[in-house]
């Protein structure tokens, strides 16, 4: 008696995988978009026909008017239809996937009765600049905050409304230290004097004064350590003033001061044998620290993060001083400038941080050979959880590709599914690997067997198992079966 394929563990997150397909066909499609169990990505695809997206709509099912909602072809007239749905949710998802749409359809929703969908607005950059500029009235605070961090180039008369906003919130937003996109802008001259003044503004505001000696030593003894440290990063410091700074309790303020061009260098080095002698994991912090202490290991735990990140661009511009420093931040600055000669940029190649190693190559990849990319790929510690990997840039030739399968370590693994042309039998070695990371990343290639892409359907990991049902090279026959276990 014949077996049958094996029955998927995971039938929704694969039939999500399914969706994603992108030779899925119409009627299967179509199939799909009866399933009731899943998030409605189907409605998300680039090939719907009006007739589907009709269907969607008269299903009125939440997740896949969501899914449509986000879908960023979608067809004007369906998107005006969205316009008015009753759930505030579907709004607001329009309100992020109507990307380059009509003005009627950001009319009507800038006067959607829900702040959130007209926050989801603020943050565009598509609107035109009268409409984004009603918004500089919205009667919703966190609105105006929204729009504040976001149209960091609005025009001077919008600029002024919310840097004079009635809420600190907006105020705050308006004149930050940080903003969601570049360039940060510049209030106008004559709103600085009553921005420090603010104590919501005061540390946004300290970049664009000018820094006489007197304002200087006041705002050196602001209780907000984050005006200090502002105080402490400003090209106008005068030494006195740094050197006051440079004892400041805070290990952030004392940051700016390492970081600046002219801070002497036993004052540089104090500092940051100082922070790294007094770092504490925060997993050893003791119990019964107060509210107060507990914030300042924190600001010290970040400030030993700082010591290796930040980015100085007088070292990128001057890099060859720095190319050997002893404080990794000047390495990783240094290794952003393009020009380096040869042998610095093979020294930074070798470096012994890895975030040195990775920006040295991301800034050369035409000097790193396969030795060197796979090296630098190995030893990545990103500094913070993301998918990326410099193999994303660097190349590997095939046969290093095809050496890797046999890896002791699964996440070289994982790279040898980018060879179009693996060999089969490694390709299925690979599908049973029992790391399921390296199962998800050859899940899609196109030389699996049959066989074995059925199997991949049924893997315990569901990531896993949606990676293989959204494989191109997935056949008809197992598309129709996924759909038929699902009752669709």
């Amino acid at each position: 008696m014949a077996v049958g394929p094996p029955m998927p563990v995971h039938l929704t997150q694969v039939l999500d995988g399914l969706a994603e397909n992108p030779a899925l066909p119409a009627g299967l499609i179509r199939r799909l978009m009866r399933y009731r169990r899943g998030h409605g990505h189907v409605a998300m695809r680039a090939d719907l026909t009006p007739d589907m997206i009709e269907e969607i709509l008269a299903s009125d099912h939440y997740w896949l008017l969501h899914s449509l909602a986000l879908n960023r072809r979608l067809p004007h007239a369906a998107r005006m239809r969205l316009a008015v749905h009753p759930d505030a949710a579907i709004r607001a998802a329009l309100a992020v996937g109507a990307q380059d749409s009509s003005r009627d359809l950001y009319q009507r929703l800038l006067d959607d009765p829900d702040p959130q969908v007209r926050k989801y607005l603020a943050e565009r950059d598509d609107l035109s600049a009268d409409l984004l500029a009603r918004l500089v009235q919205d009667p919703d605070p966190t609105v105006r905050a929204t729009l504040a961090r976001w149209w960091t180039q609005a025009p001077e008369a919008v600029r002024r409304a919310l840097l004079t906003d009635h809420v600190d919130e907006v105020r705050a937003a308006a004149c930050s230290t940080y903003y969601a996109r570049l360039p940060h802008p510049t209030p106008p001259p004559d709103l600085v004097a009553g921005l420090l003044a603010d104590p919501v503004t005061r540390a946004g505001a300290v970049r664009h004064a000018v820094l006489t000696p007197e304002l200087a030593a006041r705002l050196a003894g602001d209780p907000d350590y984050q005006v200090r440290r502002q105080v402490a990063e400003h090209p106008q410091l005068p030494p006195s003033v740094r050197d006051l700074l440079a004892e400041d309790p805070s290990a952030n303020v004392r940051v700016g001061v390492f970081g600046r061009q002219d801070t002497p260098e036993p004052v540089r080095h104090r500092i940051y044998t100082d922070i790294q002698q007094g770092h504490l994991r925060l997993t050893d912090l003791p119990d019964e620290l107060d509210d107060v202490a507990l914030l300042q290991h924190i600001e010290d735990h970040v400030a030993v993060a700082e010591l290796r990140h930040l980015c100085l661009d007088w070292v990128t511009a001057n890099p060859l001083p720095y190319v050997t420093s002893p404080y990794t931040c000047f390495r990783r600055s240094a290794a952003r400038n393009r020009t380096l000669p040869t042998d610095a940029v093979l020294r930074l190649l070798d470096d012994q941080d890895s975030g040195v190693r990775t920006t040295m190559a991301t800034h050369a990849p035409h000097l790193v050979d396969p030795t060197t990319a796979e090296r630098i790929d190995r030893e990545f510690r990103p500094d913070k959880k993301t998918a990326w990997r410099p193999a994303d840039l660097l190349t590997l030739p095939p046969h290093t590709l095809r050496r890797l399968a046999s890896d002791p370590d699964p996440r070289m693994r994982c790279l040898a599914p980018r060879d179009p042309d693996l060999p089969v039998e490694t390709a299925e070695h690979l599908a049973t690997d029992p790391d399921s990371t390296v199962r998800r990343a050859v899940a899609g290639h196109p030389r699996l067997p049959v066989h074995v892409r059925r199997a991949l359907l049924a893997d315990p990991a569901e990531h896993v198992a949606k990676a293989a049902a959204a494989a191109a090279a997935l056949p008809f026959d197992d598309m129709d079966r996924l759909l038929a276990l699902a009752g669709v």
